[in-house]
Formats: structure tokens, sequence, C-alpha cells
């Protein structure tokens, strides 16, 4: 599937949608009152004005010292004093000469630190000592203003006043955020103006034209499309169209844009979230969110909502909540569930949502009422993965050599996703060769970076290069041996990945469902890098860790799930994650009994993979040191050496 053009951005935080095709928001309306009243505004500031005030006094402190008249007569007959401003009996001066400060008591400290010259004292109204005589004696001037300046009763009040008006500033501000913000607990998190009306890339929007590989689902999803462009002709029948579609499948197979091109090709207004963007730390925002982003679809019905990710907050609740399981996205996920219950009013608003763990949702969204179609999306196949190919190259320059049919039938169970990727990567390969246009070497490059990791610069010893031609060639010899296997396509031992050689192989076509001999056809190959080197080298190493896993993968299937051991019996003993769920899925006896038919499948799977190699040992080693010679054969080659005759087509 093509990618359509990039989703409209969010211009709100708190709005965690994204919408296109809708038209211009009204312009917002006037705010209400401040919560709480104007009153708690003018009690906040009148406290903060004394606290203020009190802060203000502390730091206000003038630098000049207060003294005993007894220590200013001192200083008078000593000659010590320059010059003194007198208002009744408040006396201020500046001495010639700095002063230790005295102590409580009137004497001087003496340790010389805090030195004063300036400094203010109160004449006793019963002193009677001459002091004019004594100042004229001395020659102290007698100033008409205070020796220490002091600020005016407008500075003093800018100055006490400022930090209010910060303070109101701020509250205004928080107030109006509350005001406005979400219900529920919005708080904080509250509104911003709504945002501009949302300009699509040139005016395009995703429609059918640019989905391809999944037809069956496409026809589905024509009865919605269908629906929105013509109403009126359903409800004249009676007729009522699901509220909810859930798309369901594996991640990568194009369930976003499924949703756009229903959007697109209806031309309705089109709102999309992922379900995780609802959830906050505050309970209730997630609610609050939700009926916003219903009321919003509302205005501009007919129109479609689309949640992405659904099973973030549509898990079965009951298991694992907070405390008393009231928590923030059960709260969520109880709002959809209403808003999708009863439309009132709303016709026309379909909810369409995805989700690749459809198993884990909570049985009241998919009930009828709510997401009452479901809609599974599967990989395509190979005339899907062709078309998917061709939409994805409409903008690259393609060579005449390049063969999409031949890549689509190399790339079984790919999705959308994945040949979307496959493009971009031979597009990358062809800029970093300095060509013009794309050609089947890119794109089979391509296809093995994908398929197989990128190469690794490892240079090998010689020991280990021969022991990973043996264990390669073992693969590939038994996958040519097996009658119905899939053919080899690539056998290489230059180090990829996580693995120090690959052997690809692929089927001549889509399969969907296997057969028991194909299963063990399977197992036996990839048990047979480990046999081979049972065979030649009379030990095994680490190198068959991802063969043993897959082995245990299938035959836990085989013998668990599709009723392939006469012992176990036709039933399905194991679930479908059977590795987070073994110990619990049945009875002690019947999982031993499981545990030993794997066991007897496997051996006798290694037993007929180290019989076969050994009874083929000279086409093995031809076709080992062909790899040793070449490192990378394709599939010709590699038939050829192993003096096998390719009995397939494709």
């Amino acid at each position: 599937m093509r990618a359509a053009s990039p989703v409209p951005p969010r211009d709100r935080t708190d709005k965690p949608w994204r919408s296109e095709g809708a038209p211009e928001p009204d312009q917002p309306k006037k705010r209400g009152r401040m919560p709480g009243g104007w009153w708690r505004l003018l009690i906040t500031a009148l406290l903060v004005f004394v606290i203020a005030n009190l802060v203000l006094s502390f730091f206000d402190q003038s630098d000049d010292t207060t003294i005993s008249y007894t220590e200013f007569s001192r200083q008078v007959d000593d000659n010590n004093v320059a010059k003194i401003y007198a208002k009744g009996d408040a006396i201020q001066g500046e001495l010639k000469k700095a002063q230790p400060r005295p102590d409580d008591n009137g004497a001087d400290d003496g340790d010389g630190d805090g030195d004063y010259k300036t400094f203010t004292t109160q004449r006793p109204e019963f002193a009677d000592d001459g002091l004019w005589a004594e100042l004229e004696r001395n020659k102290v001037t007698v100033t008409a203003e205070p020796v220490v300046a002091e600020r005016s009763l407008l500075s003093n009040l800018l100055i006490s006043l400022a930090p209010i008006l910060l303070l109101v500033a701020l509250w205004v501000f928080i107030a109006r955020r509350m005001s406005a913000g979400l219900g529920g607990g919005g708080g904080m998190l509250g509104r911003k103006p709504p945002p501009k009306p949302v300009e699509l890339e040139e005016g395009r929007r995703t429609t059918f034209a640019d989905v391809a590989g999944i037809d069956e689902v496409e026809g589905e999803l024509n009865d919605i499309v269908d629906f929105l462009k013509h109403p009126e002709a359903y409800r004249a029948m009676g007729a009522k169209m699901p509220r909810g579609v859930l798309l369901t499948g594996p991640p990568g197979t194009g369930k976003t844009l499924l949703a756009r091109a229903v959007a697109g090709e209806a031309d309705v207004p089109f709102f999309s979230a992922s379900a995780s963007e609802f959830i906050e730390m505050i309970v209730g925002v997630g609610a609050g969110r939700v009926r916003e982003l219903f009321a919003e679809a509302r205005k501009v019905a007919p129109s479609i909502i689309f949640i992405d990710e659904i099973d973030t907050i549509g898990r079965a609740r009951g298991g694992g909540s907070g405390m008393g399981g009231h928590d923030e996205r059960e709260q969520t996920l109880n709002q959809i569930l209403t808003e999708m219950d009863g439309f009132s009013g709303s016709e026309g608003v379909i909810v369409i949502a995805a989700t690749n763990r459809a198993d884990i949702l909570d049985p009241a969204l998919t009930r009828p009422g709510r997401f009452d179609r479901v809609v599974a999306v599967s990989p395509p196949d190979r005339g899907g993965r062709e078309a998917i190919l061709k939409i994805h190259t409409r903008d690259i320059p393609l060579a005449p050599d390049v063969d999409l049919a031949q890549i689509a039938r190399s790339t079984p169970g790919m999705t959308g996703a994945d040949l979307a990727n496959l493009a971009n990567e031979a597009a990358l390969l062809a800029v970093k060769r300095r060509q013009k246009r794309v050609d089947q070497s890119d794109l089979s490059s391509a296809l093995e970076k994908v398929q197989l990791g990128a190469e690794r610069p490892l240079v090998m010893p010689q020991d280990e290069r021969r022991r990973t031609a043996y264990h390669e060639s073992g693969h590939a010899l038994l996958g040519m041996l097996q009658p119905g296997a899939d053919p080899v396509r690539k056998i290489t031992i230059v180090p990829r990945g996580r693995a120090l050689g690959v052997t690809l192989s692929t089927p001549e076509a889509d399969k969907y469902a296997y057969t028991e001999e194909y299963l063990r056809g399977r197992i036996i190959g990839a048990l047979g890098g480990m046999a081979a080197e049972q065979v030649v080298f009379g030990m095994v190493t680490t190198g068959a860790e991802n063969d043993l896993e897959q082995v245990t993968g299938m035959v836990r299937g085989m013998v668990g799930r599709w009723g392939m051991s006469s012992k176990v019996g036709r039933l399905s003993a194991l679930p479908q994650d059977a590795q987070q769920a073994y110990g619990l899925s049945a009875a002690p006896a019947t999982l031993d009994t499981i545990d030993e038919e794997m066991r007897r499948i496997v051996e006798e799977c290694y037993e007929s993979a180290c019989r076969q190699l050994t009874d083929h040992r000279d086409q093995l080693d031809a076709l080992a040191a062909a790899l040793l010679e070449n490192e990378t054969l394709e599939e010709a080659d590699a038939y050829r050496a192993a003096g096998i005759p390719r009995l397939h087509k494709g």
C-alpha cells in the first residue's frame, strides 16, 4: 500500500487527535467567569501584599548604625563628627573617621569588624549639654537634608507593588486556563485557542486508489462509504450502519491507511488519534478528551473517528487495574463505550478502530451496537504484493529490466509496510551506486538486506568458514531433497545480521494451510545445519540456536494446537501464545504427554536428517566446496553444485 500524504499535525497539546476535511472552527466564545470568584483573587493579593512588605522591610534596612547619645557626645568631643542632620530629637550624622561598632552596652567591642561611619541617635529631652556650642566649636556641618537619603513614597510604593502585580498576572493566567480546562480533572491541562483549519498537502486526500492487495477488505468497507455518501437511502429503508468497525491484523497491513481511504473516498471529515494519547496522569482527563472528540465529530457529521491501537485502553476490564478497578484507562474506555452506545442525534458518526491484539479486547467493545463489524486485514497474496509494489514505485524511476512480479513471488508473507520499505531501500541503494534509475539488481540487493540482514565486515578463520559452509549446505541439501519442500533461493556464508551464514528458501506460491509432511520436512531442513556438523565434524556448535527456536515453535504447534499427534489426540491443548501461558493451559499429565511427543518428533526428524546427509555425503561436500569458493550461491548455481535437478517452477 502506498503511503498517503502525512497526517496533519496537531496544534493543541490537549487535543490528541488529528483531523482532515473538517470545516473551519467557529470563533472561540467569550470566556466565563473565573472559578472561585474575584474574592479569592483579592484575598490572595492582600496576603501577598503583607508578605511582600515584611520581606521588603527586612531587606530595606538602612546602612547607618544606631548608637547611643553618649557615644554620639563622645564622638563630638573627639572632633570626629563631620556633619549632622536633626529632625526633632532624631539626629543623623556622618563621622570623619569610621569607628568600631559599639556593643549593646555602648562599649567598643574592639574587634575591628563592622565599623560604621553613618549613624542615627536620639537626643533625650532632658539633655542640657550645650550641644550647639560643641558643634560650632568642632566645626560640625549641620545640613538641611538627611545624611542618609531615603527612597520616595512613590518608589517605595512601586517596589512594594511589583511582586504583587507579578503574582496577580500569574494568577489570572492560571485561573483562565483552569476555567477553560477540560472537565473532570482538566485543570492545568487546559485548552489553547481552537486550531486553525487543517490544510492537506496539495488538497489531495487518501482514497481506495492508494490501497492495493486487500480487495476483500475494501469490499466490506465500501458499505461504509456508500452509507456516508447516501444516508437518506438507508434511512428510508430503515437500515442502520454499524456504529463501529474494528480492523484487526498484523502490524503493517495498512489498517490506518484503510481508515483514511474510507474517509477520503466518502469525502467526509476524518478525526484520527492513538488510544494512548488520551491517557494522562490525572484521572478523568482521558474521558474528557473522548467527550470533546465525539462532540467535534458530531458538529461536522457525517464524519469518521479513527482510534489506532485501541487495545491500549480497550483491554478486558477487571484484571490488574488500579484501586477498586477505577483507574484512568477504565474511565476512558467507559466513556468510549458510553459515546458509542447511545448516539443521540449523532447519526453519521462512524468509529473505526485498529488493533493487532483483538483477543484481549473487552467484550463490551465488540458487542452489537459498538464495534459490531470486525474486519480482518491480512498480509497480501502474490497479486496483491505486485499491485502494492507498483503503487510504492510510482514515484521511483525504474529501469526496463525491473520485474515486479518476480519480486512479488520472492516476498511471501510481507505486508504493505514491508514492501514500502523494500522499495525505499532499493531507491537508497541506487543513489549510493550513483544510478539514475532503480534496476533489478537494486531490488534484489534490497530484498536480501530486508530478508537476510545487512552484511557484516567480519573476517572468520578458515576453520570457522568451513564449518559454516557445511552448516548452510546441510540446510540447503535437505531442502532440495525433501519432497514438496520450499525451493532454495540463495545460500551465503557472508555474515549477515546476527547469523554467520544464511540459507533462504521461499515457496513457489502462498500457502495458507500446511500438511504434517510439509511441516516435518521443514523441521528436517531446519535441523540440517546441526546434523551436517554432527556428520562431518562429530560435534555441534552454538550456531544452531535460531534453528532450534524455529523447530520448537513448529513442533509445539503440531502437537499442542494442530492435532498432529495420535497420542495427544485431536485437540488444541496449548494457546497460541503458549510460551507465556504454557503451565496454565492444560492438565500436568497432558503437558507431559505434549513434551514427550515433541521430543519424539524432533528426534525422528534429526535422525532422518543425519541419515540423509550421510547417504548424500558427496553432494554435501560438493555444495560446501562451492560455497567456500564463491561465498554466495544463487538458486540455479546451488542446485547445479549439489547435482540435483531443479524440478520446481518459479
